[in-house]
């Protein structure tokens, strides 16, 4: 049964890191539930604590995941036209995957500040912003999984 697990485990694990790329799977839970399975086996037992705190950082990174986009065009002089128009955007994109995920959140800052009555280069420069923070999102979700794949390969060997 352990080598059962611990093969389901390293799938998890892997299918966790790809998510982070491909926006149809959850990458940090998926990784989190490699960890999960790991954990079950008489080769590997983490303490309560560990996987409370990864669990933590799991959920706090998927929150983050839809907000940073909206940072991002914060940070880069979106107005709240511009924010709004992210989180618009980046719900209607879920609705076209893959490509929605990446351009929803950059058409929608920069649609929102057109409406707004901004310019089109300080719209250029929110949906920049926007697209900015969800690379930033997608490298915070591989650091992630890469650290519970490298805790899963510690305890292995």
């Amino acid at each position: 049964m352990d080598v059962l697990l611990i093969i389901l485990s390293i799938l998890c694990l892997l299918v966790g890191l790809a998510g982070c790329i491909v926006p149809a799977l959850p990458g940090p839970p998926l990784s989190y539930v490699g960890l999960l399975l790991l954990h079950f086996t008489d080769v590997v037992e983490f303490s309560t604590a560990q996987l409370l705190i990864w669990l933590v950082v799991v959920v706090v990174i998927q929150l983050l995941d839809y907000f940073v986009p909206m940072l991002g065009t914060k940070y880069f002089g979106g107005t709240k036209w511009g924010s709004r128009g992210c989180i618009i955007g980046t719900v209607i994109g879920l609705f076209f995957m893959p490509w929605g995920i990446l351009l929803g959140p950059f058409l929608g800052a920069f649609i929102g500040e057109l409406l707004g009555g901004g310019k089109a280069w300080h719209a250029l420069k929110s949906g920049f912003g926007s697209l900015v923070g969800f690379l930033v999102g997608t490298v915070l979700k591989c650091v992630v999984c890469g650290y519970f794949i490298w805790q899963a390969v510690a305890v292995l060997l």
